[in-house]
């Protein structure tokens, strides 16, 4: 038994992911491009008491939500602290400890590239369409390689926000669970 496990509930039974929370600059700008541009419905707004900003959720699917905060004194956007400052592939991925790297929306496969039409119909900026595979740099040159397990592609938000339209192509087995978690070789202090 782990430290998180009692005795009368040996694990959790997660239904998804509940919401995730992100802060923006301008709640009107997030909503038109969330709701009017991506198509997401916004189904639930919050008020902050005593004028603390506001709280918007949009349906992303499947019952799981996407919200954001709106602060009228948030400090300004960190890219390559809090969130990586350009695209994967432009090889920039980097971000800080706890930040969040990006947002990956799940889209079918069999959608994937009239979704990443769509994109181009809105005048969405985006990467070129990334074949994830195995190997050394981690794309393949085509969808039907062997060994593409998703599909992606990347633009950002308004606020500079990453974010992925993501189809996974295969069925995992056991061998793609091949790495040994990575420790620091150094203790940070």
């Amino acid at each position: 038994m782990t430290d998180f496990e009692t005795d009368d509930q040996a694990t959790f039974e997660f239904g998804g992911v509940h919401h995730v929370a992100l802060v923006c600059s301008d709640m009107g700008r997030t909503v038109d491009f969330y709701s009017g541009v991506l198509g997401m419905p916004l189904v639930k707004t919050v008020a902050l008491p005593e004028g603390g900003g506001q709280h918007f959720f949009f349906d992303i699917g499947n019952g799981d939500t996407l919200a954001f905060f709106w602060f009228p004194d948030a400090p300004p956007a960190a890219p390559g602290i809090a969130a990586p400052h350009g695209y994967p592939t432009d090889l920039d991925l980097l971000s800080a400890v706890a930040s969040m790297n990006h947002l990956a929306f799940s889209v079918p496969a069999e959608r994937f590239d009239a979704k990443v039409a769509l994109l181009d119909a809105k005048g969405i900026a985006h990467t070129e369409v990334l074949n994830h595979d195995d190997s050394e740099w981690g794309v393949a040159p085509s969808a039907d390689d062997d060994g593409v397990y998703v599909r992606s592609v990347y633009f950002f938000d308004p606020d500079g926000v990453l974010l992925e339209l993501a189809a996974w192509t295969r069925t995992f087995t056991d061998a793609d669970v091949a790495h040994e978690p990575a420790r620091p070789t150094a203790v940070p202090g």
